[in-house]
């Protein structure tokens, strides 16, 4: 077993560190893992879709086309793409393929992306194996391989609640500095990792976080989550080795937390652990753009079908939102489609005029289209602090003085208001077909929602590879 030595001194690290290498999740029913395991399977299928459906994007054939040349052995899959490389590189342009659409999950409490981050790494060592021979690790099944999902998933919004929410207002991208360690985790699990070495690849992955704020709006925002997938597998095949690091990487005055943010709430990282799960609150989004737009788009969608009119008809529509709305996506005159998916007014104006807000409301051609630039700048939004982040309040005015309201208490998508298995399937499964066409999709999709009763992973890796 993975024991904790007699002579070590516990720390907030070194508990981390054994929850993730020693706790058996229970899949019984009305467990304290039952609910998370739930929404580790959704969370599961949504980030596969996403990376599937985000495979062929040109950012992606940009960051492969710099990296192919020096890849390893291929040894793992860029799924969907029908390509192979070393399981780092996989982890990189898998995990950067998840988030491109900007349609992955999120932990509202944190805005932290879980699922990009851990699957992407856990794909690439399930597949490359600890030799990184394509050989795979003996004895792995699916049910091991989503245990090893949540673990990593849960860890990196702990962490995220612990440190805060002065850690974002700092202009750290959250997913990148946590979503590392929680990638290195996920991943050390599956490495069978005891807690020592555990502990060691936290802080390995602690001192390789990164990520800033001001890349949200361009190719390299992804790149953030990419990387801390990379980085995340990275620091446990390092620390299986045997390498070591500060077994105090998340608290110590120079650790993690104190560096990176303006308080840390211990209780928050390791208290309940395997009790109380982070994970069970994870949400999907309807919508391929920033989460605070989303009850923006609903209640415009509200609107626009109750007035049935054309944006030309529009002469002027006030939204209110929370104050974050226009921290994170205040952009007024998006110029290509990554701006757009962070512009409150350009996912109102094709909520309004197209009555939809797709993948293909938020392209280069669509930010550009001069009827929806026109309407965006009759979007005027009004800030009220006493919205909540999945709130929104919406008034469209006509030419003709009529007046259409409507008020979004909880957005499509949120915990309270969540998407629904078959949403989600729905979801899936359009993106998916992207890449591996409809019949390829419907069948990955079943495979995915069956995750726990596979014991040979390799019918799942070859339904996803795709390319063809």
């Amino acid at each position: 077993m993975n024991a904790q030595p007699p002579d070590q001194p516990t720390t907030p690290t070194l508990d981390l560190a054994r929850f993730a290498a020693m706790h058996a999740v229970s899949r019984a029913p009305g467990s304290p893992s039952a609910a998370a395991l739930a929404e580790a399977r959704r969370a599961f299928l949504n980030s596969f879709g996403c990376m599937l459906g985000g495979a062929d994007d040109p950012a992606v054939d940009l960051l492969w086309s710099a990296l192919q040349p020096h890849a390893g052995a291929p040894a793992a899959r860029l799924f969907g793409r029908g390509q192979r490389t070393d399981a780092l590189t996989a982890a990189l342009v898998n995990g950067y393929s998840s988030n491109i659409l900007d349609f992955d999950d999120t932990h509202l409490a944190t805005v932290i992306h879980p699922g990009p981050v851990c699957l992407s790494a856990v794909l690439a060592i399930a597949e490359a194996g600890p030799d990184g021979r394509a050989n795979g690790i003996p004895g792995l099944t699916g049910a091991k391989l989503l245990d090893a999902f949540l673990i990593g998933m849960e860890v990196a919004c702990r962490l995220g609640v612990a440190i805060g929410h002065g850690h974002y207002a700092r202009g750290w991208h959250i997913t990148g500095t946590c979503g590392v360690v929680g990638a290195a985790v996920a991943t050390g699990r599956l490495l069978g990792l005891d807690t020592v070495k555990m502990a060691h690849a936290i802080g390995i992955a602690a001192t390789s976080a990164t990520g800033l704020g001001e890349m949200m709006g361009g190719m390299s925002k992804s790149y953030n989550i990419a990387r801390a997938g990379r980085e995340g597998l990275n620091a446990a095949l390092i620390a299986a080795t045997g390498f070591t690091s500060s077994l105090r990487a998340i608290e110590a005055p120079r650790g993690f937390a104190v560096v990176l943010a303006d308080g840390f709430d211990e209780d928050r990282l390791t208290g309940s652990l395997g009790e109380r799960w982070e994970a069970a609150l994870d949400t999907y989004k309807p919508y391929p753009c920033g989460i605070v737009l989303h009850p923006l788009i609903d209640g415009c969608l509200q609107v626009a079908a109750q007035s049935g009119a054309p944006a030309a008809a529009i002469e002027r529509v006030e939204v209110k939102v929370h104050p974050l709305v226009m921290v994170l996506t205040g952009r007024t005159d998006p110029k290509d489609g990554l701006e757009s998916k962070l512009s409150f007014a350009h996912a109102c104006a094709v909520a309004l005029a197209d009555r939809s807000a797709g993948v293909d409301q938020f392209t280069d051609a669509r930010a550009v289209d001069p009827v929806i630039a026109a309407l965006r700048t009759r979007i005027h939004p009004v800030v009220d602090e006493s919205l909540g982040t999945d709130q929104s309040a919406v008034t469209l005015m006509l030419a003709d003085g009529q007046r259409f309201e409507a008020r979004v208490e909880h957005a499509t998508g949120s915990v309270v208001n969540p998407m629904s298995d078959a949403a989600l399937d729905a979801k899936f499964i359009a993106l998916a077909t992207r890449t591996l066409g409809a019949d390829a999709a419907r069948t990955l999709c079943t495979m995915c929602r069956g995750i726990d009763d596979l014991d040979d992973l390799g019918p799942l890796f070859a339904h996803a590879a795709g390319g063809g």
